[in-house]
């Protein structure tokens, strides 16, 4: 499976909601907490454009937040896009 990275907060239901969906595909993603690393914020905004958390990746590929890796999966994508 590809590295999957996910920018997000202690406190994010939407963080979790697209843990919990990745852990149904048998991934743990590496976790960077915005909400404890500033500049690690700062860096998220300049590489996706965007404020909001969480915002994840597959590899090097940035897929958006928990509404989009959710669309993905409903429409039968996500499982590719993971594999190696």
């Amino acid at each position: 499976m590809k590295p999957v990275t996910l920018y997000g907060t202690g406190v994010c239901p939407y963080c979790d909601m697209a843990e919990r969906l990745l852990a149904r595909k048998g991934v743990t993603p590496d976790k960077i907490r915005v909400d404890l690393e500033p500049e690690q914020r700062e860096h998220m905004m300049r590489i996706t454009g965007r404020r909001t958390v969480p915002q994840i990746f597959i590899g090097e590929l940035h897929v958006g937040g928990y509404d989009d890796l959710s669309a993905l999966d409903r429409a039968g994508k996500l499982d590719a896009l993971l594999a190696d």
